[in-house]
């Protein structure tokens, strides 16, 4: 097919695996990150653990992670306020990277009781590294013109 039935996309051939990387690598830290929160902050047999002053290389990873979501400033956790930091900088940048690291921050976040502002940093990443993906393999005459469109004559 040739002209107007032609699409392009960035999707197609040899590119996908690396314009995926970046989601699955975003999905393995939201596992990480909730593995974090039910197998280590909520888990009983480590808060007993902790609690009763044996020592475990995990107390310490522990009690990090509940002093971030425990210090925070008009009820945004530090985990919130590096989401949204990050959340800016990719609006403000044209990095890939940095908009994956505030979807990634956003995750963190949502994963560690700072709802509002994780979903936010969340959304403001993934829609900037989906628009920077799509950017990056958009030739740049195509970006802002139509598909070529056949006009057909009246009958």
């Amino acid at each position: 097919m040739s002209g107007a039935g032609q699409i392009k996309s960035g999707w197609t051939g040899s590119n996908w695996p690396l314009l995926a990387l970046p989601w699955l690598l975003l999905l393995a830290f939201g596992f990480v990150a909730a593995g974090l929160r039910f197998r280590l902050i909520e888990s009983t047999a480590i808060a007993d653990l902790c609690g009763s002053g044996q020592y475990s290389p995990w107390c310490n990873t522990r009690q990090l992670l509940i002093l971030g979501f425990q210090h925070h400033a008009y009820d945004v956790s530090v985990y919130g306020v590096a989401a949204l930091i990050a959340a800016a900088l990719a609006l403000w940048s044209k990095q890939i990277w940095i908009a994956w690291l505030a979807a990634v921050l956003g995750v963190f976040a949502l994963q560690l009781y700072c709802f509002e502002p994780g979903a936010l940093a969340l959304l403001i990443g993934c829609l900037r590294l989906l628009r920077l993906q799509t950017l990056s393999h958009t030739p740049p005459g195509e970006q802002h013109r139509q598909r070529e469109q056949q006009i057909q004559s009246q009958p």
